[in-house]
């Protein structure tokens, strides 16, 4: 499912517009990507948590020549589900 089909699932499942759940939608990942920039959790019963986690630096090799290369550390998003979207799938 990409972005439009999730808009259209839910206008059809709020009796919203597509403007107006386009615009909700934006705003929950706009909400969520300014929470996890400032290092906070979010977390939603029942459908899971986002949070941020450090990978830290390591080497890798360069698959074309074999070179070790090193790779810097950087902070990442994670998304662990929830148990009762873990019992849907």
């Amino acid at each position: 499912m990409n972005k439009a089909q999730l808009i259209d699932a839910i206008a059809a499942d709020a009796g919203i517009s597509k403007a107006q759940a386009k615009s909700a939608l934006d705003s929950v990942t706009n909400s969520v990507g300014s929470a996890l920039a400032s290092g906070d959790k979010v977390s939603l019963v029942g459908f899971g948590t986002f949070s941020v986690s450090v990978r830290g630096a390591r080497e890798g090799r360069n698959p074309q020549t074999g070179a070790t290369i090193k790779i810097a550390a950087k902070k990442v998003a994670k998304f662990k589900a929830g148990a009762e979207l873990s019992g849907k799938l």
